[in-house]
């Protein structure tokens, strides 16, 4: 099977559709459909355009034919903006769809997503209440916004998500984000967590071990090194690689939102375009899983 843009657009717009089905509406259907929404936000993740306004510019020059109808930026970013929870019920859908999913590994980190960088900005932004200041160790820089809190596969592929206020505790979140989400702990004996030391915790360690989690972090200096240190190195690496292609080459920190809303329909794009890729490489057999150079041009 080929594996380009249009390819995968195809695909994944013929699963949203059987997935979403036709649920019954009150007045005119949209002449956009959900699956349609849906497929027009990965390609734009896909192709990198931030713009709203330049993405509808570019669909008909470069994609003829692949949507029968464009809305106005007005329309396309209210619709995304409410898309949110359908956004992450289809990253959930194609998550399941992929072997991977049963993978009983898993990584665990958070990562800035800065929302100002002004104090003027800052005063007046929509997000006051739900972003704040915190402090990224690999830059060494304070930044304002929120972090996303991201569970996935070693091979990348996204588990659970949160984006919350930097200066939570991520060993909280992580315990919010895994009672939030009761339903990705089913049927998964033996299930191993791989983390940073910032997830060293005597509360955390009894929350997973109750629910038959084992939790494996670097140790401090002043304590006995884990028995298995040094494997955690090369596997921890693994998330960054994840963070990486979110931010590096999905535009994760330039997502251009406004409102709590905005970030969250960005953010969730984002990662659901690389879910898209992921699903798609496993079911053509790609050697690299999360490859996105076939569809990024």
């Amino acid at each position: 099977m080929r594996t380009d843009l249009n390819t995968l657009l195809t695909a994944l717009y013929v699963k949203i559709d059987d997935h979403l089905g036709r649920p019954p509406r009150m007045g005119r259907p949209p002449r956009l459909t959900d699956a349609e929404l849906i497929t027009l936000a990965v390609a734009q993740a896909l192709l990198g355009v931030r713009s709203e306004a330049r993405w509808l510019r570019f669909v008909p020059a470069h994609l003829p034919g692949a949507f029968r109808y464009l809305p106005g930026q007005s329309g396309y970013n209210k619709r995304l903006r409410a898309a949110s929870p359908l956004l992450k019920r289809v990253i959930r859908m194609l998550a399941l769809d992929t072997d991977l999913w049963a993978d009983t590994t898993w990584v665990v980190d958070s990562t800035p997503v800065e929302c100002a960088r002004s104090r003027p900005t800052v005063k007046r932004s929509a997000l006051a209440g739900w972003a704040g200041y915190g402090y990224c160790a690999s830059h060494s820089r304070f930044f304002w916004g929120l972090r996303l809190h991201l569970i996935c596969t070693p091979a990348g592929l996204p588990i659970t998500w949160a984006l919350a206020d930097p200066k939570i505790d991520e060993r909280q979140v992580l315990m919010a984000m895994l009672d939030h989400d009761p339903e990705v702990l089913a049927d998964r004996p033996g299930l191993l967590i791989i983390a940073d030391k910032g997830y060293a915790s005597r509360e955390l360690d009894r929350y997973l071990a109750d629910r038959g989690i084992r939790l494996w972090r670097p140790s401090y200096r002043n304590r006995a090194p884990h028995p298995a240190q040094h494997l955690l190195k090369p596997v921890r690496q693994l998330i960054e690689s994840v963070n990486d292609t979110l931010k590096g080459q999905r535009d994760l920190e330039l997502h251009g939102g406004r409102t709590i809303d905005g970030v969250t329909a960005r953010i969730a794009q984002r990662l659901l375009a690389m879910t898209a890729a992921i699903w798609h490489n496993r079911a053509t057999g790609q050697p690299v899983t999360r490859s996105l150079i076939a569809f990024d041009h």
